[in-house]
């Protein structure tokens, strides 16, 4: 089910966070930020949405980090229900396409609940005092690769690290939805 998310609330500031990465090291918040900001990206392995970007993602998360904007992703699906998004498939996955950030698991989902994400992928750009700047989408590909898009996500990234201020106009991204756990 395709679901797309809410209006940047800016200067909302970022929620906390303490979790392993596929190596099983604790990666918090302030360790992931970079001197000029952060991208948190909630995604998964088995998302098609996911699956169509995760290139042009790796390629603008290393653009970012060139910058001083620090960037992680988090998979907060319940594995149990989505084996395809189990642990050991998130290092193939991160493997298979070489993400050059940390890949997080969320095992009890209060991450995704604290940002209030609803689908994968979901951006969350702070600046570097750690506010909301951008939550919007990658580029206008949606589940099909458009190579000539304009990369949204990495201009509005850039401007934050430049100005501290994301772009007013934001196009909310859209993704399948969170996979909850049920009664959680």
């Amino acid at each position: 089910m395709a679901a797309t998310t809410p209006v940047c609330d800016f200067g909302w500031q970022a929620p906390d966070f303490a979790l392993p990465d596929l190596d099983g090291h604790t990666v918090t918040r302030d360790a992931a930020r970079g001197e000029r900001g952060l991208l948190v990206v909630f995604m998964c392995n088995h998302c098609p949405y996911v699956r169509a970007i995760v290139e042009r993602l790796a390629a603008d998360a290393r653009a970012l980090q060139a910058t001083g904007v620090g960037v992680v992703g988090i998979m907060s699906n319940d594995f149990d229900a989505y084996p395809d998004d189990a642990p050991a498939r998130m290092r193939e996955f991160a493997r298979d396409h070489d993400l050059p950030f940390p890949y997080l698991l969320d095992a009890d989902q209060s991450v995704a609940r604290a940002y209030g994400a609803v689908c994968t992928p979901d951006f969350f750009g702070f600046d570097a005092a750690l506010g909301l700047q951008y939550r919007g989408r990658i580029d206008s590909s949606g589940r099909e690769s458009k190579p000539d898009a304009r990369r949204e996500l990495l201009d509005a990234m850039l401007q934050v690290a430049r100005t501290g201020h994301g772009p007013r106009d934001q196009v909310p991204s859209i993704g399948c939805s969170i996979k909850w756990r049920q009664g959680g």
